[in-house]
């Protein structure tokens, strides 16, 4: 069949015969034929069959049951109806024992009067069987209440050692009054389906229920044990049901899916369930292994290997084949070409010429990419080198300037712009020196800033020794531009009123604490003065903070001195790049 198919696709001149499409059509056309014919019509024909004679067997076993025990029922209602009035004159007692005796299927008799109370029976009564205890029983109250007769499960285990139920009968007066009950206690084993039928299905098993799906009596509980709770939701199926059997199928708590059959016994009072397994798609195939299973498993298994190899040849081992290359091509390897797809079928083919035009499209445009960012990285650090020189030129006119001054609160004013210029120059030169343009990294920042502020008054006074305690943070210039200019005006103020005519120590800290981070400028000086709280470079500092989303204050420091402290949103999107920075900033330290 292989064979005949690589003939047929050899001789057809069109290239489109050559493809993957018509090669398998063709192998899964003729394999798989007998296979879906067989299929089809035993699947239609065999599974149908069985579940209708299925059904039909275990709907006529219920009617069937249901009549044996329902004349059974009847035959005890008439005895009822005939002893009734033979059991109000004396030695009753002994005559009901000695009559159930004689018969077959009776465990007790008893005569009740109107109010409850035992006038008759075929054996002692219990102690706890009292008037009270009577009259509050479901049966004599359907009987009181005008029911000719009435079927009941027996309640008292101590009536008998088996399952039983009560038939009542109501007995009455000439005038019609009501006059007390007949009873008769009969063993439901009586009454039970007999499962060993010919004609049910295998699996079956039986169940006697009352009138609210509980079961009386069953061969197997688990067969009656549905899911979805009691077969009482089932007996209005069975009353509507004109044949006097109804069906229905579900599931038991087992998990096993099964069909019941249920018909009324007599009145509304007992019902026989008979339940049997729920054919399986492919349960008839057993009734016949050869024609039914066997033929079309060897055929499935003929046309499985058929498809299989011709698959395997002409469609997986090419495929196979392009996943490798594409496997290279997501390493970035583009330099590897699919030149072995020359031999495959048509589309792979084409399929592989296109994964090669695709590695040459993004090789061509990677270089591209590659060269305008090389480009684009030497204009933007250009840039930043040259506003950091342009800043450090206006820096340095500035000094001039400053020079020729006389005016010391004006001298002082030049020199405070100087420093803020001095910050954001510092700022130009970390990107520009940084491997990324668009971050710098918090801690080398700082340290360079701190470092040139103190460097830049060393040569005017006593000397100040700094101390950096920094985070790494990797922050955008737009955030550390208002962090750089906070950083300058508190040191600025320190120098200024802590620093000045004595010299001291600058301690800075920056610590990142998750969601906020702390900006704070330490110093040994006197103290906080009231300039100091109300200048301009305070007014700066708060300006400053409200750029950042947070805020700053002037404390007094725990060794005397101050602290300028800032508490400011920690910038989004930004990461630490030192793991040890990483491990203090979740513990919140």
């Amino acid at each position: 069949m292989i064979r005949l198919g690589r003939s047929l696709g050899r001789g057809l001149a069109r290239p489109r015969f050559q493809g993957i499409r018509f090669r398998l059509g063709v192998a899964m056309a003729f394999a798989l034929l007998p296979v879906i014919v067989l299929a089809i019509v035993q699947m239609q024909t065999g599974f149908r069959e069985q579940s209708e004679a299925r059904a039909q067997s275990l709907r006529l076993a219920a009617s069937r049951a249901s009549l044996s025990a329902k004349a059974r029922l009847d035959s005890t209602v008439v005895l009822l109806d005939a002893l009734t009035p033979e059991t109000l004159g004396p030695y009753c007692g002994p005559r009901l024992a000695a009559l159930v005796q004689r018969l077959d299927g009776y465990i007790a008799l008893y005569r009740m009067s109107a109010t409850g109370a035992i006038m008759c029976s075929s054996r002692a009564p219990l102690a706890s069987s009292t008037p009270a205890a009577v009259r509050a029983r479901s049966w004599f109250q359907r009987v009181r209440a005008g029911e000719h007769s009435v079927i009941a499960r027996a309640v008292s285990p101590r009536v008998t050692d088996v399952p039983a139920v009560i038939v009542a009968v109501r007995a009455e007066r000439p005038m019609g009054r009501f006059d007390g009950a007949m009873t008769a206690t009969i063993p439901l084993e009586i009454l039970q389906p007999d499962v060993a039928d010919p004609a049910l299905p295998d699996g079956a098993e039986a169940a006697l229920t009352d009138a609210h799906g509980n079961i009386l009596v069953s061969t197997d509980p688990a067969a009656f044990a549905l899911k979805e709770g009691r077969l009482g939701g089932w007996v209005a199926h069975v009353r509507a049901d004109s044949a006097g059997a109804a069906l229905f199928e579900t599931r038991v708590g087992s998990g096993e899916r099964r069909v019941f059959s249920a018909a009324p016994l007599t009145g509304r009072d007992v019902y026989v369930v008979l339940s049997a397994p729920s054919p399986g798609l492919w349960s008839w195939a057993v009734l016949n292994p050869i024609g039914n299973l066997l033929l079309p498993l060897g055929a499935w298994l003929t046309a499985f290997a058929a498809v299989m190899l011709v698959s395997e040849r002409v469609v997986v081992r090419w495929l196979h084949y392009l996943e490798r290359i594409a496997a290279v091509y997501a390493r970035g390897r583009f330099s590897i070409r699919p030149v072995q797809a020359v031999h495959a079928p048509t589309e792979i083919r084409v399929l592989a010429d296109t994964l090669d035009d695709l590695a040459e499209t993004i090789t061509t445009r990677d270089k591209a990419l590659l060269d305008a960012l090389k480009e684009k990285d030497a204009l933007m650090r250009e840039i930043h080198h040259r506003v950091k020189n342009n800043l450090q030129i206006i820096s340095s006119l500035l000094s001039m300037q400053q020079r020729t001054l006389r005016d010391e609160p004006a001298r002082a004013a030049i020199g405070d712009t100087r420093q803020r210029i001095a910050a954001l120059a510092l700022i130009y030169r970390t990107l520009y020196q940084s491997a990324d343009l668009r971050y710098a990294d918090a801690h080398v920042f700082l340290n360079d800033l701190v470092g040139q502020l103190v460097a830049s008054e060393a040569l005017r006074g006593p000397l100040v020794t700094s101390s950096v305690q920094a985070d790494s943070l990797i922050i955008d210039p737009d955030k550390l531009a208002p962090l750089a200019l906070w950083l300058v005006e508190a040191v600025s103020n320190a120098q200024k009123h802590a620093f000045a005519g004595r010299g001291g120590r600058l301690q800075v800290r920056f610590r990142v604490q998750g969601e906020t981070s702390v900006l704070e400028v330490e110093d040994d000086g006197p103290g906080t003065s009231n300039d100091q709280a109300e200048g301009v470079g305070r007014t700066l500092m708060g300006a400053f903070a409200k750029q950042l989303r947070g805020e700053a204050e002037l404390i007094p420091a725990p060794g005397g001195g101050t602290i300028a402290r800032m508490v400011f949103a920690t910038p989004e999107a930004a990461v630490p790049a030192d793991p040890s920075d990483v491990a203090r900033s979740e513990a919140g330290t």
